[in-house]
């Protein structure tokens, strides 16, 4: 369905701007579109703008021409005019034809304006109509339904002007020289070849999507007990320090790999992994993209929305008559009664049934 201009002129395309402003699970998930574009015009110029964070990604991707990251720390202000200066200089380099907004806020809407492109397309949003819904010159309606998967969300922005694929779940490329690196860093850590790998990422940027660590830390101790598996733990920086606090209680031999690793070397590293288990993040969906199994553990989000899908990916979410309500924690509070009364069992039985898949 379209709102507005839907005789977009799709010929002599040269320059093409992708907009992607989410978190990195996002970006994975706008995988199959950047294809898409790249299947239907193959000659031109790709650029997607993505956060800072996942800017690795998309430099990785066989089908970018180039990454635009936008860094969104704070600076003094004759700081911020000199990066915002050098940022729409290198930006309208591009002479962009075409640009597509994969996100429905206003931030994106200001990026798609100033980016100097002819034909600029974005999602219609409700709450658009003051401004924001008047930057594009072309606007199909996007809806996210049940059954739907976030996946085919993204791509009816291009599938409403027959820019389809036929690889509609998200592939990351690893390239040769970072699959070595992660190797490299296995031997580093003394991880033993013979064994397996399981990684486990037990944290998120939303607390709220969060299992208890002390549940990990059962989980970590049971498959140490019953498999001959080395266990890594993967995470951010920021959450190292918790991993370590996380791997003391577990009494078992696990590596901390929380901050060692660029986001695209996580790739590298999950690549070669036998299993990933983690909660509603990032993680998941690298992992699920380099080709790695995974278990995830789902709170108050649509698993049928956000998980990974295929026969060698498996959610756990409890069956409760509230799920998925889509809110911070039960009324906003930040706490997940869905997830606290996930069981450890019932997250080993998932564990174990992809071991022997």
């Amino acid at each position: 369905m379209f709102i507005k201009g839907n005789n977009l002129i799709l010929k002599d395309i040269k320059s093409i701007l992708l907009l992607q402003l989410g978190d990195i699970g996002d970006v994975v998930l706008s995988f199959p579109a950047i294809r898409a574009l790249r299947e239907n015009f193959p000659n031109a110029r790709l650029v997607v703008a993505v956060r800072e964070k996942a800017a690795e990604l998309i430099a990785d991707c066989p089908w970018t021409t180039d990454v635009i990251s936008i860094n969104t720390k704070q600076r003094k202000w004759y700081q911020e005019l000199a990066y915002q200066k050098d940022f729409f200089l290198r930006l309208w380099k591009y002479n962009f034809d075409l640009a597509f907004d994969l996100r429905a806020d206003r931030r994106g809407a200001i990026l798609t304006l100033l980016s100097g492109a002819r034909q600029r397309i974005g999602f219609y949003a409700q709450d658009g109509k003051l401004w924001r819904n008047r930057v594009y010159n072309h606007m199909p309606y996007g809806k996210e339904k049940p059954g739907r998967h976030m996946v085919e969300y993204y791509l009816d922005i291009l599938s409403a002007y027959n820019l389809g694929t036929k690889n509609i779940w998200p592939e990351l490329v690893v390239p040769k020289e970072k699959l070595q690196k992660a190797i490299e860093l296995f031997k580093a850590e003394n991880i033993e070849w013979e064994r397996p790998v399981i990684a486990i990422q037990p944290f998120s940027l939303w607390p709220y999507k969060e299992w208890s660590v002390n549940k990990y830390v059962d989980l970590i101790q049971r498959i140490s007990d019953e498999y001959e598996f080395s266990i890594i733990i993967t995470g951010s920086s920021d959450e190292r320090e918790k991993a370590q606090e996380l791997i003391k209680k577990s009494e078992r031999h696990v590596y901390n790999f929380a901050g060692k690793t660029t986001i695209g070397m996580l790739a590298a590293v999950l690549k070669i992994c036998r299993l990933f288990v983690g909660g509603d993040s990032a993680g998941i969906h690298i992992a699920a993209a380099v080709g790695t199994p995974t278990v995830s553990i789902f709170g108050p989000m649509s698993s049928v929305a956000w998980a990974p899908r295929g026969t060698r990916h498996r959610v756990v979410q409890k069956q409760l008559s509230c799920v998925p309500c889509h809110l911070k924690g039960c009324q906003g509070s930040g706490y997940s009664r869905c997830l606290e009364e996930l069981t450890v069992n019932e997250v080993f039985s998932a564990v174990r049934g992809q071991i022997y898949r």
